[in-house]
């Protein structure tokens, strides 16, 4: 069993950060990928950043140069610092990783997801 637990969401006004965790426990073998992924009310789920085992990164464009992921393969966890935050990133934030247990499966995880809220 294999859980993700989301840390770091709030209230923030317009050009300020936060800095989103979400630590990984359970039966890990190891993890591909780590993303996060974001929705907003009335619109779909959408891909906000990923990085790969080797430290590759992905961003969405709407946040290049103001978000910034990173990954701890120690503690299982990643992280999304988001800088110069605007009204429109507001959203509930997901956690995912690709990940395989021991058994060597490889599975889609998601956490319960974080509440960003931008005032403007």
């Amino acid at each position: 069993q294999v859980q993700l637990a989301e840390s770091g969401g709030g209230l923030v006004q317009a050009g300020g950060s936060l800095r989103l965790s979400c630590a990984a426990s359970g039966s890990i073998f190891s993890i591909n990928t780590m993303g996060w992924y974001r929705q907003a009310p009335g619109k779909q789920r959408e891909l906000v950043a990923t990085i790969i085992s080797g430290g590759s990164t992905n961003y969405a464009d709407s946040v290049k140069g103001r978000f910034t992921i990173s990954r701890d393969n120690t503690k299982n966890t990643v992280y999304l610092q988001m800088n110069s935050l605007k009204p429109e990133d507001a959203a509930v934030y997901y956690c995912h990783m690709y990940l395989s247990d021991f058994s060597y499966r490889g599975m889609d995880y998601w956490g319960k997801g974080t509440l960003v809220t931008v005032s403007s």
